[in-house]
């Protein structure tokens, strides 16, 4: 489960990074942002399972 959560922070940060390059140049402010927020996300997902792994008995 641990690798699934992974995987959607990942997805979610490349989705993010995609939206904000994009909405930067196009002048988009609002899609620039919401890539920033979207971004953002993915980086407090993973950080959320690194700390799931760091606790796990091993």
């Amino acid at each position: 489960m641990a690798a699934d959560g992974k995987a959607q922070a990942k997805g979610e940060q490349a989705k993010g990074k995609v939206k904000k390059v994009l909405g930067g140049a196009v002048g988009n402010e609002s899609l620039k942002a919401k890539g920033q927020a979207e971004e953002s996300k993915g980086d407090l997902r993973a950080a959320k399972e690194k700390a799931k792994d760091a606790i796990k008995p091993k």
